[in-house]
């Protein structure tokens, strides 16, 4: 699939600990902006969503999750590094248990590298810090 041609149906699991939540750090090279999203990703194909999530966190963070609420759906229509995209977004409440907690995790993909931290919601709610999709603050 490609998600700059089609509209990609994606997950993504909120952790939250501490009025903090676990976010992938991403940059933007066009808007020239660093912006942060919950980490997820891609639903396959015959893939449920809630299965995607704890198979997205496990190959991103090597971490088994316990899913919690689901919290609804958004659509997000927007540009990334110039391209437009559009997704179908599920959002789930998920639990990282204190045996897999680290300050911070570095991830490796296929075709990008990234951090995944834990970041004052505050930070965001004050707009001191860009979090993706923005439909996510009602959940928050």
């Amino acid at each position: 699939m490609d998600k700059f041609r089609e509209i990609r149906p994606i997950v993504l699991g909120l952790a939250i600990k501490n009025n903090k939540i676990l976010v992938g750090e991403f940059y933007d090279n066009v808007k020239n902006q660093t912006f942060y999203r919950c980490l997820g990703g891609g639903i396959e194909f015959l893939e449920k969503s809630t299965d995607a999530l704890k198979r997205e966190f496990k190959e991103e963070i090597n971490v088994d999750i316990v899913i919690k609420d689901f919290l609804g759906v958004s659509e997000s229509i927007f540009v990334l590094n110039g391209k437009n995209a559009h997704e179908l977004v599920f959002f789930y409440s998920v639990e990282i248990l204190d045996e897999y907690y680290k300050e911070e995790y570095h991830i490796k993909e296929e075709k990008c590298e990234y951090t995944a931290k834990w970041i004052d919601i505050d930070e965001f709610k004050n707009k001191k810090k860009i979090l993706y999709p923005e439909t996510i603050f009602k959940y928050l």
